[in-house]
């Protein structure tokens, strides 16, 4: 399984800070360090992943993402899933508002009811250091290259 997403960064006095968001539903509801990710979503088989990274990111935030990536690689996951990352500069508009597609579970479990439930239920920037406890722990690379390559493009 491949998934495909981008990090939304942004320069503050204090250093960088990352877009993250939480996963909806209710098996996310009361989890918090560890389970936030990047903006991200599943590729089809010889699917343009940039493509796929630009368009789960607008299904899942509400908006486009800037062009101008900087390239961060892959990482694969506990589950096996690898995950290509791309990285931009930018940030919300000041009246962000969440709106994130939805999916539907039977819930409570075999209820025999179905209910919709926001794929993403938060996104919020964190400072780097922050965002290191936050994130998947498979994804923290993906701020250590960010990182990396935002300091190359500064020393330039």
């Amino acid at each position: 399984m491949t998934s495909a997403g981008l990090l939304m960064f942004r320069r503050k006095q204090e250093g960088l800070e990352v877009l993250l968001v939480h996963p909806g539903g209710p098996y996310f509801r009361k989890k918090d360090d560890g389970f936030w990710t990047i903006p991200k979503g599943e590729a089809a088989e010889d699917e343009d992943l940039q493509a796929r990274a630009k368009t789960e990111f607008q299904e899942e935030l509400g908006f486009a993402a800037a062009e101008n990536w900087v390239e961060l690689g892959h990482v694969k996951q506990k589950g096996g899933k690898t995950v290509h990352a791309w990285a931009f500069e930018g940030d919300l508009a000041p009246d962000f508002q969440l709106a994130s597609n939805s999916f539907e579970i039977e819930w409570p479990p075999r209820s025999g009811r179905t209910q919709q439930f926001p794929e993403i239920d938060q996104a919020e920037f964190f400072p780097l250091e922050l965002a290191r406890s936050k994130i998947n722990q498979a994804q923290v690379v993906f701020l250590d290259r960010l990182r990396q390559a935002v300091e190359r493009e500064e020393q330039e």
